[in-house]
């Protein structure tokens, strides 16, 4: 039997599927050449684009006291949504993207600094004029040597850990904002619980010779298609929000048996009630596409390990259980387990495997010092495709926090308050 089946096969179908591959081939090979030239020649405008545009590094300068919350940060990030090319012929022709921001929390060597990178240096005056407005008593400069130029990557005097965060859930689930922290009610300061107290105190805490960065890239997050050099149209996140409620609401309906036939009705609980409604309330906002990158760089002589534990775990008070929140996604390191299995069975594969996290690190810190994410050379960096986040999101994880909230003596903010020249003055 299995004679006559392999007889049939060579007879009969390998014949047929050998032709048509000769017919195939020939018809397929254009459109594959093409399709490479397309995303190539594509990747190169799009890098030729940004490589003409002057970005633009801001550092602002904190005033002791902020009575501003949170909420004065999301105006000022939904005014960083900007769009890119406006038709297929700005796109293919001048390969025009989408302008993307990053919001910096630096350590250098324990002073703790607050930055905004622009790719293009047309937005210095958006962003200026934004956070003049929501916070008049800060003092904004213009950065002529940006930071991350003072260290180069020299792994015989560095040592580099790096590490990409990502979501613990869909994008539509919403992170443990600043309103379930209770910042958006008005209550007196010393009552205040400030999630990013924890992550200045933590950037404070560097020492002599260690320097820690963290960096939030943004851009606007809009339904990609052929605009965007993709062949399938993806969603957006108010469709995925309607997609998620619909599954939980599914899952809330219960039979009830009737007298004569039973009928199905909803039985939401209070924690699927209170889900559908952080899900409905962040589709109200303005989304982001986004991604959250930290460095840990330090001279070999002042490394601590317990900082890298300490980068990772800090973005750990915005999860929540029954919503989102971030964990590691990208290390620069190999897992424990890989290591385990190298070094007791495939001890020769050690040098190997140790070039490898070289390398990874090595691509990672020039990441982060070009921020790239969005855009070639380092478009997702061997990871998904960036999470979105809302205004309401983004400004939980970076707002400006109150100086009676945040006492870290190595935060950098203005020695004196503004104030009007008297009105009275002799001219």
């Amino acid at each position: 039997m299995f004679e006559q089946f392999l007889y049939a096969v060579n007879t009969g179908l390998a014949p047929v599927v050998f032709k048509l591959l000769m017919v195939m081939i020939p018809i397929a090979l254009p459109f594959m050449f093409f399709y490479v030239f397309w995303v190539m020649r594509l990747r190169w405008i799009q890098m030729k684009y940004i490589e003409e545009r002057k970005n633009c590094l801001l550092e602002i300068k904190l005033p002791k006291e902020i009575t501003k919350s949170p909420a004065a940060m999301e105006i000022f990030f939904s005014y960083l949504w900007q769009s890119g090319a406006g038709g297929y012929a700005e796109a293919y022709l001048d390969g025009r993207t989408r302008p993307w921001f990053s919001c910096e929390l630096v350590s250098i060597e324990g002073e703790v600094k607050f930055f905004v990178w622009c790719s293009w240096d047309r937005f210095k005056n958006i962003v200026e004029a934004q956070l003049y407005a929501q916070f008049p008593n800060i003092e904004i400069f213009e950065v002529k040597e940006d930071y991350t130029k003072a260290i180069s990557y020299d792994p015989d005097k560095y040592f580099t850990m790096g590490v990409q965060w990502t979501l613990t859930k869909p994008d539509p689930f919403p992170i443990k904002t600043y309103i379930d922290y209770g910042l958006d009610a008005d209550q007196k300061d010393e009552y205040k619980i400030d999630p990013m107290s924890a992550v200045i105190e933590f950037l404070g805490s560097m020492k002599k010779g260690e320097n820690l960065w963290i960096q939030i890239l943004l851009q606007k997050h809009e339904k990609e298609g052929w605009k965007h050099g993709r062949l399938f149209e993806g969603k957006d996140l108010k469709e995925e929000v309607k997609d998620e409620i619909k599954k939980i609401k599914e899952a809330t309906i219960v039979e009830v048996p009737g007298k004569e036939n039973s009928f199905r009705m909803p039985n939401p609980t209070k924690g699927q009630q209170e889900i559908i409604a952080a899900l409905e309330r962040n589709a109200g906002k303005t989304p982001f596409d986004c991604m959250i990158r930290g460095l840990y760089i330090t001279e070999k002589t002042s490394f601590n390990a317990v900082n890298i534990g300490g980068m990772i775990g800090s973005m750990r008070q915005y999860s929540s259980t029954n919503l989102n929140g971030f964990k590691p996604g990208t290390l620069t390191d190999m897992s424990d387990e890989y290591k385990d299995i190298v070094r007791f069975f495939f001890p020769f594969w050690t040098k190997h495997m140790n070039k490898k996290i070289a390398k990874k690190k090595k691509k990672m810190f020039h990441a982060y010092k070009l921020r790239s994410f969005f855009q070639w050379p380092y478009k997702h960096m061997g990871d998904k495709p960036p999470f979105v986040l809302t205004t309401e999101e983004l400004a939980t994880i970076f707002h400006f926090p109150s100086g009676v909230v945040s006492q870290t003596p190595t935060l950098n903010r203005v020695p004196s308050k503004k104030s009007e020249a008297p009105a009275n003055l002799p001219i």
